[in-house]
């Protein structure tokens, strides 16, 4: 089949590159030519595993392509996905603009039936706004060419993204109840067929409801991580080991053991924006979401869980103090700095006068290019931070480590060079990765989240 993909960001290349792998002709549109140049090149824009070799074995093969042409991308596909991106709001709404301008574009364009295919999250009655600006073009060309709007949300996870979209847990599609809506549907359909040969995964429902599923996905799961945090953090306060609560509560099936590790909160594209949204779309719809609200606001704090435990330990006043961290990104296998947690870790330790040495395996770059935004009002902090190639060279010179991501680098560390190589043999752990007992039997002290903290054994 034929396919376009209008935007050629993390969600519509893992799109376009899946689609390719599995025989499908596609052409991937986007309006940043320095991103086009960068993908022609042989490069990719983003960090995701596996994305970079199925970009080019696609490419080599002829399947998939990339153009800032909107006219040929239009042309190109019966099936036109937009994938393009969908910021935050002043007021915490999802911005469409991006959106309908791709609608727009196909709607100038098409000169035959589409399936125009909204992959990008997206509000409930999204759908009714892209059909509204297609069939606005049309008009304006005194053209009666039909059309559908499907709603096809993505459920990728950040450094795990081509194996989602290859082996979907499932695929939700939500289609209008007409003729042009049915022809959507069959389409739809086939073009999955190859994802689900071992047993159906494809969930069909009209086009609110599927909208809506997306967002109800990410809240779910955001709640669910905001509610471990707070466990954690009474765990602390009453002695309890937030670890063993999540052995004990996540055995009950109706539970399970998904999104149950207490942490110094969530970051990325997906759950502080989606929350936000929803949140903002429940306002306006005149219901509200209390628990929606609260998740925001347990998450923003928990963000500054690390910052207190080091104050508490060594004061307010850090100039003297130098700090190692481990991890930068939101989460391991990405390179994707939005809303991560390390963001407030460092302003907090900057502006009370710390210096930091930073490790991440693959954020340092864009680390970099983050912390000169974040700190445009004092460039001077950013010579406070010290960027290492490698975990061991960023204890050197440190008093503390503080880990802040669970990249598998990290989870086996030479404790005993830890321990040698800090001023104050002191590891403060923001994803729990280790045993504390483990690390007290190497003379290091260890403060996780929610979890007792255990007297350091002599060596």
């Amino acid at each position: 089949m034929k396919i376009t993909i209008v935007g050629s960001g993390y969600v519509g290349l893992v799109t376009g590159a899946c689609m390719a792998e599995v025989g499908n002709n596609v052409l991937c549109l986007d309006v940043d030519a320095s991103k086009i140049d960068v993908l022609n090149s042989g490069g990719i824009p983003i960090h995701e595993p596996g994305l970079l070799e199925m970009v080019a074995r696609n490419r080599a093969a002829g399947r998939l392509a990339f153009t800032t042409d909107v006219e040929k991308a239009v042309a190109h596909g019966e099936i036109q996905f937009i994938a393009v991106g969908t910021p935050p709001d002043e007021d915490g709404s999802a911005d469409l603009k991006y959106v309908t301008a791709a609608a727009r574009n196909i709607g100038r364009y098409m000169t035959g039936f589409k399936v125009v295919v909204d992959k990008s999250t997206v509000p409930v009655g999204t759908a009714d706004k892209v059909r509204a600006a297609i069939q606005d073009e049309l008009n304006q060309r005194k053209l009666s060419t039909p059309f559908t709007v499907v709603s096809n949300p993505e459920f990728l996870k950040e450094g795990a993204a081509v194996e989602d979209f290859m082996r979907p847990d499932r695929v939700v599609v939500g289609c209008a109840a007409d003729a042009e809506g049915e022809r959507g549907k069959q389409l739809m359909r086939a073009l999955y067929a190859p994802f689900q040969r071992n047993h159906e995964r494809m969930f069909f429902m009209d086009v609110r409801s599927a909208e809506l599923t997306k967002y109800a996905a990410n809240a779910m799961l955001a709640t669910r991580i905001s509610f471990m945090n707070e466990l954690a953090n009474l765990a602390e306060i009453l002695g309890a080991d937030i670890e063993l609560v999540r052995q004990g509560i996540g055995s009950d099936p109706r539970i399970g053991y998904h999104f149950l590790y207490a942490g110094c909160g969530y970051g990325g594209s997906c759950f502080p924006k989606d929350v936000q949204a929803l949140k903002r779309t429940s306002e306006e719809a005149g219901s509200g979401s209390r628990i929606l609200a609260a998740v925001e606001a347990s998450n923003d704090a928990q963000k500054h869980v690390l910052a207190r435990k080091l104050v508490k330990e060594y004061g307010e006043d850090l100039k003297s103090r130098c700090f190692a961290i481990w991890g930068l990104a939101f989460k391991p296998n990405t390179d994707d700095m939005r809303e991560a947690p390390s963001r407030v870790l460092i302003r907090e330790l900057l502006e009370r006068g710390a210096r930091l040495r930073v490790h991440d395996p693959v954020a340092m770059e864009e680390t970099q290019r983050v912390l000169k935004l974040d700190f445009a009002d004092h460039p001077d902090w950013l010579s406070r931070v010290e960027y290492t190639d490698t975990p061991n060279s960023a204890l050197e010179g440190a008093d503390a480590l503080v880990i802040v991501t669970e990249w598998k680098a990290f989870r086996s560390p030479d404790f005993e060079f830890i321990r040698n190589t800090l001023r104050d043999p002191l590891i403060v752990d923001g994803r729990n990765l280790y045993d504390p007992a483990t690390v007290a039997s190497y003379g290091l002290r260890y403060i996780p989240i929610g979890r007792p903290i255990v007297t350091p054994q002599t060596v």
